[in-house]
């Protein structure tokens, strides 16, 4: 597997609290945008990313952004 699934073609749209976060890269998670080890034994690793304050974002699921883990548009 050399490219990353598509879960879906929007992004995921949620409030996120101050803290370490773990964004799918392969697309296989069963926890949408976050990482829940399904790229084991694949070449992809999560990619980890930090939240310093609450805020809203929108976190890519196409897996086709150039600002990983946010949606760009």
């Amino acid at each position: 597997m050399n490219k990353s699934l598509i879960t879906e073609k929007q992004p995921a749209v949620m409030e996120l609290e101050p803290g370490t976060y773990y964004w799918c890269s392969c697309g296989k998670s069963n926890n949408k945008s976050f990482c829940d080890g399904s790229h084991k034994g694949t070449e992809f690793t999560p990619l980890v990313f930090e939240v310093t304050e609450k805020k809203n974002v929108a976190v890519c699921n196409c897996k086709h952004t150039k600002n990983p883990a946010y949606c760009y548009g």
